[in-house]
């Protein structure tokens, strides 16, 4: 199951592309906000309380990318 919603903003996402690397924790910040008014997240932790989820991204960075932050999202709620 492919849930896009999760992923940021399209504004969201432009604007990061656009920033400097230093932008890494407003992106943060902004997606995290996005992540708690978002009813697709809600769905996708109703399927981790049940299943294992596996996060796919496009990324080159392994380590600051959406899918890092949805994760600790995730299991900042206690999900897997």
């Amino acid at each position: 199951m492919w849930l896009k919603e999760v992923a940021p903003s399209t504004e969201l996402r432009k604007w990061f592309h656009a920033a400097t690397p230093d932008h890494w924790q407003e992106f943060k910040q902004r997606y995290l906000k996005e992540l708690e008014t978002n009813s697709a997240v809600q769905e996708l932790q109703q399927i981790a309380l049940k299943n294992t989820i596996t996060l796919l991204y496009s990324a080159k960075d392994v380590e600051n990318n959406h899918a890092i932050i949805l994760k600790e999202y995730l299991l900042s709620k206690n999900l897997k």
